[in-house]
């Protein structure tokens, strides 16, 4: 079972960590030895934290190494619809469906120091090879793109280009973009570190407070 890390609480609110890392384990289990982030304990969990009153703010630490890609999109999506103030800090490495795990929070940030990987959906393991297939994939690959486009400041145009490089990975497609590069694109917000990260939510706290 995840934990809730608080922080800690002082004038400016109360901070809880969520630390998102390695694969996101979704309905089929991974191996023991897998360093794995279970979306079955992340769900109620931000739910917990959305009701509580007394949790002002939520950092989401990020190192994630892909996975099930339907079990991180919903993850992705409960924080977005979260009104407590969150913000994303991308650490070491943002695999895949880490992307959209990044740009759901309030305000994302990278490390200059960390780097996101695009690529288009893929799946191990046995393969129906008929038609439906391919269209399912697609249509999972869509709400993607879409989602990542609608809470970041990424064009879908760019988003897809950067998803079927052929020129950046060796045998495979796709685009490894470093701390200022997702930034510049528009991917992610800022490069920072925890210090930012806690900057910027105190600082939403307040505002929040005034209101």
């Amino acid at each position: 079972m995840e934990e809730i890390r608080e922080l800690g609480s002082s004038r400016e609110g109360s901070i809880h960590c969520l630390a998102i890392i390695g694969q996101i384990e979704g309905h089929q289990l991974l191996p023991e030895d897998a360093k794995t982030t279970k979306y079955e304990h992340v769900l109620p969990l931000l739910a917990a934290i959305e009701e509580s009153s007394e949790i002002e703010g939520l950092l989401i630490l990020l190192n994630t190494m892909g996975g099930d890609v339907e079990a991180g999109l919903a993850i992705a999506e409960l924080i977005a619809g979260m009104k407590t103030p969150t913000v994303s800090l991308v650490l070491g490495g943002g695999h895949s469906i880490g992307v959209p795990l990044a740009v759901a929070a309030g305000r994302s940030m990278i490390a200059p120091s960390a780097a996101m990987t695009i690529h288009p959906v893929r799946i191990n393991g046995v393969v129906i090879g008929v038609p439906q297939t391919y269209r399912y994939f697609s249509r999972i690959q869509d709400r993607i793109v879409h989602f990542v486009t609608e809470h970041s400041g990424i064009s879908r145009e760019e988003y897809l280009r950067l998803m079927n490089n052929t020129d950046e990975l060796a045998n495979d497609v796709g685009s490894v973009l470093h701390g200022q590069e997702a930034v510049q694109c528009g991917l992610i917000d800022q490069t920072g570190g925890l210090a930012d990260a806690l900057a910027w939510l105190h600082k939403e706290i307040d505002v929040k407070g005034e209101r």
